[in-house]
């Protein structure tokens, strides 16, 4: 075991700087006999850092393999089995517990008394030593020299293998320095040092013997030194007994004092619960009287009351202990405390009842006899009247929260009645400016459509038999839309501020704050996306409120609810009022749209959580609807327009139609902030009228196809210029597209090849070129000589050059309308392509006939004054 040791040092823990200490053959419990090797190693260097490593021998060769390591730290428990048989087994517990068996009881002993050293010495003791013989734990505390007395050294301590350090060495070398005689001559060496070991000893003796006396007087002093330690401790004791009497008095005096201290504290407590009661629970006879008999009608007594009632509670809301609650006065004071609350509670509910009840009664001046103004009237009074009771009702609300919920429904069924009766007179008189009917004011708007369709307006009539564009740009409409455009905008501002102020007013009053359950989308989260819905015809999305009825389903704020059960009415009487607009015209939803986004917006910045946004946001959905059906029943009647019935068609109704509603809907949005919704139904209604446009030119008429389109996009892409619309840039360069084409494609066709003959010459010219033949041999050939290009020109003389112009410009001046005023473009553009077929001729003459001398009968000059004299004669 010793060689193992050896080995295992010089090859393992030397190099890592560590010390060996003891060692255990071992194999697991339980399992087939695989013999390991348990160290137990400490480091050479401070801080001491005690390790167990567990190694198993190589398969090749004498190499010891490390396969564990703990640090002896984590060790917490070393369980020996028996403490009174010899046993080989023994546990030791890390984080699990790992069970060993040891090749004998002795190495086990051995082991187990170096790690209690270890534990002892480095640990203090912190491992725990169970079923570990006494006499083992007992020897590992012996000193080094009784052990060596009482028997042999421990393994641990003999044979052990130490190395030189490096001061030992240093002190050999320059030791032998000092002796001239060379390595070898070792045992002259040994001789000098025994001699000088010799003379060591003798000096150690001499010196011990010359000590002893020093060592006798020192023992002599310390024995003089214990009699007068034992005077002292006499004199002391005599002094203790007589200081215990006087020790036994003063703890009878502390007794006494104690005693006192604490009374003394038990009645300053006692003192204090007492000025605490009455202070807290005393209410002042004023605010008692101001309780039970105080006048809420005037302001004074309105403001005593208030102040009462905050005393009341703050004297009912005292903190108190369980043992207060058991005093009769404090049981009894609680009593008169809560018969006042009630007492006070009902006079106050009582009152503001009334007050509900009579403001939602009240009979106010009908605002026909206003002098006919649009003016909503304004709830200022009343509000003003019942924001000093604001303090009451927060005291109500935090005392008796179901009263309070039965308040806040009295109030909104009361001054709904209000506001129903005001809203139904206000929207008859705004029915009465648009259409001049009264219907004795007593029907709602919405009720009297139908009778309001099938009785009068002949404007009405002729707006349902005709299209939308038969009234844009008229008089009558252009003096429509400005009273339109008043009446809407009244009619919104009369609303907003009305709804703003009784929104503040139950905030205040109720002390509603938006507390809503779940999230709800926004209508105006950014002023891109205002208008947004899903219609039948469109697959375009809109984001928007949620209905009325969505909303209560997430979860509305409390504020927002008790709105809608105010103005439960408002939003179906706005939708009548927008419905009444387009009947009248459906130009007018470009009105509302407008106006609304507009009031919409400004909701939207003021307090995006408020029910006048939500309102404006639902009416702005049902204006975007009405609009879409506006545009939609345009591109139908587009879609459905008869070919006209003159030689001529010209510009069509609805492309005129088109302009006219493009320039009504810019000046409508002039100002406006956002126009997504227009610009998408620009391109909706100019896609109709391009497709229609082509379905009607490609109808068997007496005007030829291309004439139709040229006239129309040319038309369409004139007015686009002057408007300079960006959304419709696309459709603007496709107008001038179609034109362009079918202008040429016209041009084309009449126009045709006037020289036809010489165009088929100088055809078969370009043909022999293509097969091989140089140009200027292409006279030499027979059908292509220069007699028989002389004969096709002698054909073409110019009074029939110029008769054939006529008849040309004739037949245009037949196809083309006068309200297209296209003639003179193209008659300009035959006339340049007359004159490059004219040069496209003089060229072949001058590269395939050089020097031949021919010309045409007529020159370019010549064919511009044909068509000069054409344009002026005719």
């Amino acid at each position: 075991m010793i060689a193992i040791r050896n080995q295992l040092q010089k090859d393992v823990f030397t190099p890592q700087e560590e010390r060996l200490l003891g060692l255990v053959f071992v194999w697991k419990a339980g399992k087939k006999r695989k013999n390991s090797i348990l160290c137990a190693a400490v480091s050479t260097d401070r801080p001491y850092q005690t390790s167990l490593v567990k190694f198993k021998k190589a398969d090749k060769g004498e190499v010891y393999k490390q396969v564990a390591w703990w640090s002896f730290e984590d060790l917490l428990v070393v369980d020996g089995k028996d403490a009174d048989k010899d046993n080989p087994e023994f546990d030791l517990q890390f984080d699990k517990v790992y069970k060993w068996i040891a090749s004998n009881s002795g190495e086990k002993n051995n082991f187990m008394s170096c790690l209690f050293k270890l534990n002892r010495r480095y640990l203090h003791n912190r491992i725990k030593f169970l079923n570990v013989s006494s006499h083992i734990l007992e020897e590992s505390l012996r000193p080094p020299m009784e052990q060596r007395a009482r028997g042999p050294i421990e393994e641990e301590e003999v044979g052990v293998y130490q190395e030189l350090t490096s001061k030992e060495a240093f002190d050999i070398e320059k030791l032998m320095e000092q002796f001239d005689q060379s390595i070898s001559n070792s045992e002259a060496f040994a001789e000098k040092m025994s001699k000088d070991l010799h003379v060591l000893d003798e000096a150690n003796i001499r010196s011990i013997i010359v000590s002893e006396k020093q060592v006798t007087e020192m023992m002599e002093l310390i024995d003089v030194g214990l009699v007068e330690v034992k005077n002292i401790e006499q004199t002391l004791q005599t002094y203790e007994e007589l200081l215990q009497s006087v020790k036994e008095q003063m703890d009878h005096i502390h007794q006494s004092n104690y005693q006192l201290q604490v009374i003394d504290c038990n009645q300053q407590k006692l003192l204090e619960e007492v000025i605490f009661l009455v202070q807290n629970l005393d209410l002042a006879k004023e605010h008692q009287h101001a309780l039970r008999n105080g006048d809420l009608s005037t302001p004074e007594s309105l403001q005593s009351c208030i102040v009462a009632v905050e005393a009341l509670n703050n004297c009912m809301n005292v903190k108190l202990f369980p043992g207060h609650r058991k005093l009769q006065s404090v049981v009894e004071q609680l009593i008169k405390f809560e018969n006042l609350r009630q007492q006070f509670e009902s006079r106050f509910i009582r009152h503001i009842n009334t007050m509900f009840v009579l403001q939602g009664n009240d009979q106010s001046i009908s605002l026909m006899q206003q002098s006919g103004e649009l003016i909503f009237p304004n709830h200022k009074l009343y509000q003003d009247e019942l924001l000093p009771f604001s303090p009451l009702m927060a005291w109500m609300k935090s005392n008796s929260s179901a009263i309070f919920a039965d308040l806040s429904k009295v109030y909104a069924e009361n001054i709904r009645k209000l506001y129903d009766k005001q809203t139904k007179e206000f929207f008859d008189l705004v029915k009465y400016r648009l259409t001049g009917i009264k219907e004795g004011m007593r029907f709602r708007i919405q009720e009297s459509f139908e009778k309001l369709t099938a009785s009068t307006s002949n404007l009405q009539k002729t707006l349902f038999r005709n299209s939308l564009y038969e009234h844009l740009g008229s008089e009558t409409d252009l003096v429509d839309r400005g009273m339109m455009d008043k009446i809407i905008d009244q009619v919104l501002a009369e609303l907003e501020p009305i709804c703003i102020a009784e929104e503040e007013f139950i905030s205040k009053f109720f002390m509603l704050t938006e507390d809503t359950c779940s999230e709800l989308p926004q209508l105006l989260g950014s002023k891109s996306d205002l208008v947004l819905m899903d219609n039948q015809e469109s697959t375009e999305r809109v984001r928007i409120y949620r209905s009325a009825a969505e909303q209560e389903d997430s979860g509305i704020s409390s504020k927002r609810k008790m709105m809608s059960e105010i103005f439960s009415t408002l939003e179906l009487d706005l939708k009548a009022f927008v419905n009444l607009c387009d009947k009248i015209n459906p130009s007018n939803s470009l009105h509302l749209l407008v106006i609304v986004s507009q009031r919409a917006l400004i909701a939207q910045d003021c307090d995006p959580s408020s029910f006048l946004k939500s309102t404006f946001g639902n009416i702005l959905v049902h204006v975007k609807r009405n609009f879409d059906k506006c545009i939609s029943a345009l591109c139908k009647q587009i879609e459905e327009a008869k070919v006209p019935k003159k030689t001529k068609i010209g510009i069509l109704p609805f492309v005129i139609g088109f302009e006219e509603f493009v320039t009504v809907a810019e000046a409508i949005f002039k100002n406006a902030e956002r126009r997504g919704d227009l610009d998408k139904a620009y391109n909706k209604v100019i896609a109709t009228v391009f497709t229609s446009i082509e379905n009607i030119a490609s109808m068997n008429l007496k005007t030829p196809p291309d004439v139709v389109i040229m006239e129309n996009f040319h038309h369409i892409y004139c007015f686009l210029s002057e408007l300079k619309i960006h959304s419709l840039e696309d459709r603007k360069k496709e107008a001038a597209q179609q034109y362009s084409e079918h202008r040429d494609l016209y041009v084309t066709k009449y126009l045709g090849q006037p020289l036809e003959k010489l165009n088929i010459f100088f055809d078969g010219v370009k043909v022999r070129i293509a097969q091989g033949v140089k140009e200027d041999e292409v006279s030499y050939q027979l059908a292509f000589s220069k007699q028989e290009l002389r004969k096709v020109i002698e054909k073409y003389q110019g009074k029939e050059v110029k008769k054939a112009l006529e008849n040309l410009y004739k037949k245009v001046v037949k196809h083309l309308s006068e309200e297209g005023n296209l003639l003179q473009v193209v008659w300009y553009t035959m006339q340049g392509e007359f004159v490059r077929q004219y040069k496209e001729f003089e060229e072949m003459i001058a590269r395939c006939y050089p020097g031949s001398g021919i010309t045409m009968n007529f020159t370019i000059d010549d064919i511009l004054q044909y068509f000069l004299d054409i344009t002026k004669s005719i």
